[in-house]
């Protein structure tokens, strides 16, 4: 398996921009709603892509999905700390709506990342299989 940077793939990127998207916002909580929510957001807003650097450092593919797949619960878990930001009115619609977006280009990117894991680059083509003369 050819060794990936982790920060160069888009899905790595979208996680970044999502964690950094949920840092300021948190910031400006209260004691109680920071010490609560807001570590619980921060914490699983980061670990999407700590995982997905994390997975891109394991040498086979099926160690990469397992992160993958991490990074896609915690991915979830985010989704679960927003929900439970916005129902205490934490952060505005505003900015529901712009986390939100992040959300919805993530998911699809991390699933497109955990399928294309093992597979070769696009335009490698497979070594063909010799034809079975024992037919």
């Amino acid at each position: 398996m050819p060794f990936v940077r982790f920060q160069n793939l888009k899905v790595y990127k979208l996680a970044e921009e999502l964690a950094d998207a949920v840092w300021p916002i948190a910031l400006k909580w209260d004691n109680l709603a920071r010490d609560t929510i807001g570590k619980q957001l921060i914490r699983a807003a980061d670990s999407i892509g700590a995982n997905i650097a994390e997975g891109c450092g394991r040498h086979t593919p099926n160690d990469n999905r397992r992160f993958v797949r991490i990074a896609r619960g915690s991915l979830l878990e985010t989704q679960h700390w927003l929900r439970r930001a916005f129902s205490r009115k934490l952060i505005t619609p505003e900015q529901t709506a712009t986390l939100q977006k992040l959300v919805e280009q993530l998911a699809p990117s991390l699933n497109a990342y955990l399928s294309s894991i093992g597979r070769p680059p696009a335009g490698v083509k497979h070594a063909e299989t010799p034809p079975n003369d024992e037919s």
